[in-house]
């Protein structure tokens, strides 16, 4: 595992004190990255306790030091893209450029827009993150940036402060594979993270889907800068099966099931993948 990076996902939900500890202990036991699952409502069956995890982060940037942060994914069709783009930016200053952008449709639109009267319909949902990811991206610039999308239009603004990071704070593009659309917009950015196969439900990446999924995103890319393959396991799953596929990050994730905080933090404290 010499050569993927180590995280750990977790869904924002439970008590907001026990994810931040999980992200402090993280960073101690050696982890490379801790991120939070970005969702408004994780069902219309049961309630549960859920949090920003925007606020969240923001305090684990102030109170670690080294480990990667960021939203593991945020559905940009919900979010106007200046506000996002500020919030971003405070971030990654506040991080000293630690900050990772996951990005992604959101799911279960149903739930996650629909209750909300928002669009749920899969088509409106990709052309507001394409015309967020664009506004974000010349917003970061730093330089007058007009975009003139389907939905979303900014008409010469200038943002300052730019990220620290150069050439941008990485966006890593999240979709269910074989859905082809958000590998190709993965191409375009800084990183892919096939969450699931989607078969009618989804269900856990193998190695060969995840395998299959990275080799369809690579052959469209046109710039030979860095990127980041991204992949997601339980505890009980081989992470060198997805490093032999081409992975650069291992996540480990947990349902959000009944002890699913004593179950993720015991692994975190046993440390990352050697």
């Amino acid at each position: 595992m010499a050569s993927v990076r180590s995280g750990v996902t977790v869904p924002n939900i439970g008590e907001l004190d026990l994810l931040l500890t999980m992200g402090r202990e993280a960073e101690e036991a050696g982890w490379d990255g801790f991120f939070l699952w970005d969702h408004m409502r994780f069902s219309d069956v049961f309630d549960v306790a859920v949090h920003d995890p925007w606020i969240a982060l923001a305090a684990l940037a102030a109170t670690t030091v080294r480990i990667r942060l960021g939203p593991m994914v945020t559905p940009v069709a919900r979010r106007r893209p200046w506000k996002l783009a500020r919030e971003t930016v405070s971030l990654d200053h506040l991080s000293h450029g630690r900050l990772v952008f996951g990005a992604g449709l959101g799911f279960p639109p149903a739930v996650e827009f629909g209750s909300f009267g928002e669009p749920t319909g899969e088509r409106e949902r990709a052309e507001l993150l394409d015309d967020g990811l664009a506004i974000l991206d010349r917003l970061w610039s730093g330089e007058p940036a007009t975009v003139d999308g389907r939905h979303h239009r900014i008409d010469g603004v200038t943002f300052l402060p730019r990220p620290v990071q150069r050439p941008r704070i990485p966006v890593w593009i999240a979709g269910m594979w074989p859905n082809r659309a958000p590998f190709r917009r993965a191409a375009r950015w800084d990183g892919v993270f096939p969450i699931a196969v989607f078969e009618g439900a989804p269900r856990p990446i193998t190695p060969d889907a995840f395998a299959e999924a990275l080799g369809f995103t690579r052959a469209l890319r046109e710039s030979d800068a860095p990127f980041d393959a991204v992949v997601q396991g339980a505890p009980d799953t081989d992470p060198g099966d997805y490093a032999t596929a081409g992975a650069t990050w291992w996540l480990l994730t947990d349902d959000g099931g009944p002890g699913w905080e004593d179950r993720i933090l015991g692994e975190i404290r046993d440390g990352p993948p050697r």
